[in-house]
């Protein structure tokens, strides 16, 4: 084998040595730049992505906030209206009733009388009727014929033991 030849390895030697500095100029001036140069941009670009990434989580994380207050102050509001509401149904159901109690009052208070008046013409009625069925009868059972006023007199003393 010719490369195994020991007269031919300053030759070889020779050429390795030029063949790697050629190779080392190669790949550290253009090469590796070109390499370095991608890693680089990528790694601005996974930056940028993170620097990104963590803007919108934090604007995430507020509008978060920000719904989240929202949704307690509409809670809170809904809250209120309905405090309100309730308040302003019971006043008015209070209202209601204290309007239907006088208006009952002055139903039953207007019955009442309407009542006490019918009593008391029914009992002047009786009163009447109770005089003339007496003096009929005192005439029917005794013949005996009194006057009005005694049998009047007899009735009223009769109904007022009985009242």
């Amino acid at each position: 084998m010719p490369q195994f030849d020991p007269s031919s390895f300053s030759s070889q030697i020779f050429w390795l040595v030029v063949m790697f500095v050629i190779l080392y100029l190669l790949m550290s001036k253009i090469a590796l730049p070109r390499i370095a140069e991608v890693l680089e941009e990528r790694q601005d670009k996974i930056d940028d992505d993170l620097a990104k990434a963590e803007k919108l989580k934090t604007e995430a994380e507020q509008v978060l906030a920000e719904y989240e207050k929202a949704i307690a102050d509409a809670r809170s509001s809904a809250a209120t209206a309905l405090k309100e509401a309730s308040a302003e149904m019971a006043a008015e159901a209070a209202k209601r009733e204290e309007a239907f109690g006088a208006e009952l009052a002055a139903k039953i208070s207007e019955a009442e009388g309407r009542i006490a008046t019918a009593r008391n013409e029914a009992l002047q009625n009786l009163t009447a009727v109770a005089t003339e069925v007496t003096a009929a009868a005192t005439d029917r059972l005794i013949g005996a014929k009194l006057d009005e006023a005694t049998v009047r007199k007899a009735v009223d003393d009769a109904m007022g033991d009985a009242s």
